[in-house]
């Protein structure tokens, strides 16, 4: 099976997620990890929104595929919320922690379903 532009872009795109996730592991400055993760974020964008559904593909298929363009939405959500000036001292500014963990969730569902459909 051939693999597709989007979905080599879709790949990259998680990959700088995941190091946008471990950069505070290495005491990296905020401002590089929230250009890390919206790069990602886009890439995943630019990916979903370009990959079409195969010929034929059944609703649950194509349903399972407008599920990962929503989870990219979700990354920009989360990209966005880095981009938002935090109060100091109020927790306030890891809402884009909930955000990836909703697109993760959501990511690892459809990695899991999509083969079962096919």
């Amino acid at each position: 099976m051939k693999t597709s532009v989007p979905t080599y872009l879709s790949m990259a795109g998680l990959v700088l997620i995941m190091a946008a996730l471990a950069l505070p592991v290495l005491h990296i400055g905020r401002d590089i990890i929230t250009w890390v993760y919206a790069a990602g974020a886009a890439l995943v964008l630019a990916g979903r929104l370009t990959s079409k559904a195969p010929a034929g593909a059944s609703i649950k298929l194509r349903r399972l595929l407008r599920i990962e363009v929503w989870t990219a939405f979700i990354f920009v959500a989360g990209a966005v919320f880095l981009f938002l000036p935090t109060a100091a001292g109020s927790g306030a500014g890891n809402d884009w922690i909930a955000f990836t963990l909703a697109g993760g969730i959501l990511t690892a569902y459809t990695s899991i379903m999509i083969p079962r459909c096919k």
